[in-house]
């Protein structure tokens, strides 16, 4: 079945361009455009992301396995890509959506064309559509399973699209850390960017820090190099006899995609047993989530999650508001905390919870991203915080 628009609705330049892309939901909306990237089609979780820099740090998040990103800011691409700006070498999201066609690079950074480097990594992509009225759409119904394709022809069998977009389960249930997370035990000893000098080289460790990897990003690794950690990351799978065996100072539950329930099913464990231990334990994002579960709290699906890099938090402790960068579609459940488990962030958006601590020990976490990658650079003090706690604790 070929998709087609009417000059009318199209515009009369766009009417002159073939329609090679389309997304197509469960429920059987569609939006048609022109294929960037890849060709073929791929399917997953629709969301949108309001930050306006940063998308290649955005698309190589573990985070975004099994999920199709919606740009709300119209010109993603025209600064090019580059080796640095990547937090995992096999980016893990399904698919790109943007409004404008992508222009020739303008960056002194550049080192490569958005097409071009979606092509290698096998990402679909699709510009000009309304991405404000899919944004609509999301904000209004919740995040929905979708099919994007990219076919040069413009051919597409809508039916069997919204067939396969309807018949994916969704993230619910499902234990994507286990895709994401490393294979074997390995480490990095660069520290943050640094203009003109690029990932700087760790001179100096204070700190033996185990990271347990769900989908850990690469600059929250330079973020803990950067305040004296000699890291060791470890499989999401990884023991507590493992991991205590390494004599860690302190430990970090990385971010991550997916249910956390259903990682926390083997990961929980192991948290209570690490929090048990004494030891200073730093949860961010996913890992976030998987603490308050193992502490007894319970996490929920939020209808269109929190993805940019421009999010406010109120810190309650200080009344100060941070402006941080967020990825996630579940929350932790507040009415679920137990006795001891206190609530240190909320959203200014929805007043959902983005930070918590146990009392009496040295273990705390945030839903957000403190390396800010991207995003600005307000919450890097909770590295120094979990370095202070690791201090102490000697």
């Amino acid at each position: 079945m070929t998709m087609t628009s009417s000059p009318r609705e199209m515009g009369p330049a766009r009417a002159r361009k073939r329609i090679t892309g389309a997304l197509v939901l469960a429920d059987g909306t569609a939006f048609e455009g022109f294929g960037l990237g890849a060709t073929g089609h791929a399917v997953g979780e629709v969301c949108f992301n309001t930050a306006m820099t940063g998308y290649q740090e955005i698309l190589t998040d573990p985070s975004y396995a099994a999920q199709i990103v919606c740009f709300t800011f119209p010109h993603i691409g025209n600064v090019g890509t580059n080796a640095e700006d990547v937090e995992t070498t096999t980016p893990a999201a399904r698919g790109l959506i943007v409004k404008a066609s992508i222009t020739d690079p303008s960056n002194y950074r550049n080192a490569g064309h958005l097409d071009i480097w979606l092509k290698r990594h096998n990402i679909v992509a699709l510009s000009g559509i309304d991405t404000r009225r899919l944004t609509r759409l999301i904000r209004e119904n919740g995040m929905p399973n979708g099919v994007i394709a990219h076919d040069a022809t413009g051919t597409f069998d809508l039916d069997a699209l919204k067939k396969e977009a309807a018949s994916w389960p969704g993230l619910e249930g499902m234990d994507l850390a286990k895709d994401v997370t490393a294979r074997q035990i390995w480490t990095l000893d660069e520290q943050r960017w640094a203009w003109g000098q690029g990932y700087k080289p760790q001179r100096k460790t204070r700190f033996n820090v185990v990271v347990i990897d769900y989908g850990v990003k690469r600059n929250i690794l330079r973020s803990l190099s950067s305040v004296g950690a000699r890291l060791t990351v470890v499989p999401a799978d990884t023991t507590y006899e493992a991991i205590a065996h390494m004599k860690p100072d302190g430990v970090v539950l990385s971010n991550g995609p997916g249910d956390p329930a259903a990682t926390g099913a083997y990961a929980g464990p192991v948290i209570k047993k690490l929090v048990d231990s004494g030891v200073p334990v730093f949860g961010i994002c996913l890992g976030h989530q998987m603490l308050a579960l193992a502490l007894g709290a319970k996490t929920k699906k939020m209808r269109q999650g929190h993805h940019g890099a421009n999010h406010p938090v109120k810190d309650l402790a200080t009344g100060k508001v941070e402006i941080v960068s967020m990825n996630h579609g579940f929350t932790v459940d507040t009415a679920t905390l137990p006795r001891g488990v206190k609530e240190t962030h909320i959203s200014l958006f929805d007043n959902t919870n983005c930070g918590l601590a146990l009392e009496g020990r040295p273990v705390f976490s945030v839903q957000y991203h403190p390396e800010a990658s991207p995003g600005p650079h307000d919450s890097q003090y909770l590295f120094d915080r979990f370095a202070r706690a690791m201090e102490e604790r000697r």
